[in-house]
């Protein structure tokens, strides 16, 4: 978002708004800061999230000493025009206490971890690793992929036939992990799958 679409009510904030500032991949709110019409272009500018410190009275970009750096991803003004939502990328971890989030005691949902997850085949099947498994399966090509996937699928309905509540979470695992990667050898995520059962849902439900 540019800054010109921005149209904040700098007036109505005494010059500063405050900035909520979320996990682009794991939806966690990392922190929140203040910015002022300073800090805003020169986040969007440099797309590193600068805020203005209202101790040292001067503008602060994120990871200037530290270098964990907020990486912009998107930026979002509230409806009333006097709060900003930044999703971001981090480098390190954003609290100067070594935590990743401010929050203490804050746990992630677990559901997020998928996108992170996916962040980390994506990369495996860029660079490649020799010692990963992923990469294994990424060069011994589609037939073994397939297979993966066909043999875990077998393993959690036997396993769903033990009534095995441990092992049914286990079989579940290998296999939505097996299918993640599937995924992502034909250029796809789940994502993609999530969007044509949000689809479904929406034409039933309307």
């Amino acid at each position: 978002m540019r800054d010109k679409e921005m149209n904040i009510d700098w007036n109505k904030c005494n010059g500063l708004v405050p900035v909520v500032i979320q996990h682009d991949m794991t939806g966690q709110v990392l922190m929140v800061g203040f910015m002022n019409d300073d800090a805003l272009r020169l986040t969007l500018e440099t797309k590193r999230v600068t805020f203005y410190s209202r101790t040292k009275q001067r503008l602060w970009t994120k990871g200037e000493s530290s270098g964990h750096t907020l990486s912009l991803q998107s930026m979002h003004l509230d409806c009333d025009q006097d709060a900003i939502l930044c999703r971001v990328l981090p480098v390190g971890p954003t609290c100067h206490t070594g935590d990743i989030s401010c929050f203490h005691g804050d746990q992630q949902n677990p559901l997020f971890f998928l996108n992170e997850l996916t962040h980390l085949i994506q990369k495996r099947n860029q660079i490649r690793p020799k010692s990963s498994y992923v990469t294994n399966l990424f060069e011994s090509g589609r037939a073994r992929i397939a297979q993966k996937v066909g043999e875990e699928g077998v393993e959690l309905a036997l396993a769903l036939m033990k009534d095995d509540k441990e092992e049914i979470k286990n079989e579940c695992a290998d296999l939505l992990f097996h299918i993640m990667v599937l995924l992502e050898s034909e250029n796809l995520s789940l994502n993609d799958v999530c969007n044509i059962l949000k689809d479904r849902h929406d034409i039933k439900t309307n």
